[in-house]
């Protein structure tokens, strides 16, 4: 395969990948490539593609299950993609998505006449909500205490019941299937339940709009989001987020997956350290040293058991890497 220095981003062999998810399981990359900016992730795909490699992509590492041993090609770490800023007056929409001259200090134009923020793919969830809360815009309130970052977001379309990623997306940049940046507004794109509906496309980033509103109101909204969020689900353990996209609900009655766990009795199931959490029955948690075939194997525990109860097939949301 191709040497370590013929990659055109800073590159790793045998990369541990469990420290990089949040559920904290899993083996290795054969090759782990990080890029650093929107032209070296578009480089970084090309020349895994010219290696014979589809290459995944690895963002905050939430939703997210990488197997145990050593997996075969090349994933692509967004993390050193940090750069977030306001598309200022002085620099073209066109070239928003990859300025450099503007950071997260932001411009000093007045928060109302301009709301929206560019960030790149490597920009973390908790950091968006924290930008938005300083400068009083509204739109990703709900999305606090979610992991992950943007680009991860943008291609599941993450949220919950007070909104989701693409609310609040007005362009997207995307590498495309040929190797080449494409800009695709929201409504080319079609977003659905957890889908941003991009194929094969890799996020590099994006424009973001949100509402103007008072500073005091959005940490007020944040506060209680999360408040609410913590009474529920195990927000201060290592997870991997929601295990199951929520069935339909005229199959379910109404019922969440997490809700239909819980009927089945599915709270507390465990093997070794992972377990279902007591808190929320769509959520497996590490306790301590879980492997992710332990991990795996819980899940499959747990979609038997409310098939065998409901007849209802759960469909997991939570991606899987190997096995």
């Amino acid at each position: 395969m191709t040497s370590l220095k013929s990659w055109p981003c800073a590159a790793l062999s045998n990369a541990d990948l469990s420290g990089r998810t949040t559920i904290g399981v899993g083996g290795s990359a054969e090759w782990l490539l990080e890029p650093a900016t929107p032209e070296e992730l578009l480089r970084a795909v090309v020349a895994a593609r010219e290696e014979g490699f589809e290459p995944r992509v690895l963002g905050g590492g939430a939703n997210l299950i990488v197997g145990d041993g050593v997996l075969p090609g090349v994933v692509i770490a967004t993390d050193r993609m940090q750069r977030a800023f306001r598309l200022a007056a002085r620099v073209p929409s066109e070239e928003g998505f990859r300025a450099g001259e503007i950071d997260e200090r932001m411009s000093q134009a007045p928060r109302e006449e301009d709301t929206r923020l560019v960030a790149w793919a490597g920009v973390s969830m908790p950091r968006i909500v924290s930008m938005t809360q300083r400068l009083g815009w509204s739109g990703v309130e709900g999305l606090i205490g979610v992991p992950g970052t943007l680009g991860g977001g943008i291609a599941m379309n993450a949220g919950g019941r007070w909104g989701e990623q693409w609310d609040v997306v007005e362009r997207v940049l995307l590498v495309d299937e040929r190797g080449e940046f494409v800009e695709l507004s929201r409504a080319e794109c079609r977003p659905s339940y957890r889908s941003g509906n991009l194929g094969r496309a890799i996020v590099a980033s994006a424009v973001l709009r949100f509402k103007p509103d008072e500073v005091a109101a959005v940490v007020e909204r944040c506060r209680d989001y999360l408040s609410q969020k913590k009474r529920a689900q195990p927000v201060t353990e290592r997870s991997a987020g929601c295990i199951w996209k929520n069935p339909d609900p005229e199959k379910s009655g109404g019922l969440s997956a997490g809700k239909l766990v819980e009927k089945c009795g599915g709270k507390g199931l465990s093997r070794g350290d992972a377990m279902v959490s007591p808190l929320h029955g769509n959520f497996i948690v590490n306790r301590g040293r879980a492997t992710a075939a332990e991990v795996l194997g819980l899940i499959e525990d747990v979609h038997d058991v409310v098939a065998q109860k409901t007849g209802i097939d759960l469909e997991r949301e939570v991606k899987v890497w190997g096995r």
